[in-house]
């Protein structure tokens, strides 16, 4: 089942809401830039950004981004993917947030992290709209030292 999130996004309340609890999470932790994976922790990574006044960092699929780039390619349930961070987008020891809209199994994040750690950034957490435990994602960052918070979850169908 596909959960999507743009009804949240067209309601500004909602919206609002989301952006104000994330930076509520995070607003007392040290963070110098937020990568946000494509398409939808673009948008939800780009306000956040602005509202905790950081810098934000696009994480996008391979050949989308304009300059010079490093990729890491990924497992999905239906092949591979890769994905790609500009080489100058973080400085060795940046604190960096990493946000999506959603974790399932945790294969997205995993690459994203590992483009941001290729740079010398220090992940610091992972956050999320939503999570399916059921998939494990979250668990997976967990065993990796990482916390992986979300603003709900669904389990099962």
């Amino acid at each position: 089942m596909f959960r999507d999130i743009t009804t949240l996004l067209q309601d500004a309340q909602g919206f609002a809401m989301v952006i104000n609890s994330l930076a509520e999470q995070y607003k007392n932790q040290k963070i110098d830039k937020i990568a946000g994976i494509e398409a939808r922790g673009f948008i939800i990574g780009a306000a956040l950004a602005y509202k905790l006044g950081v810098g934000f960092v696009p994480i996008r699929k391979a050949g989308k981004l304009p300059a010079d780039t490093i990729s890491q390619s990924y497992e999905l349930e239906y092949g591979t993917d890769q994905l790609e961070i500009h080489t100058d987008a973080i400085n060795a020891g940046e604190q960096v947030l990493l946000v999506d809209d959603l974790i399932a199994t945790g294969g997205t994040a995993e690459a994203a992290i590992a483009l941001i750690q290729q740079l010398g950034g220090v992940v610091m957490a992972c956050a999320f709209v939503i999570d399916l435990p059921d998939l494990g994602g979250s668990m997976r960052l967990a065993a990796k030292g990482l916390s992986a918070f979300s603003l709900c979850q669904f389990d099962g169908e």
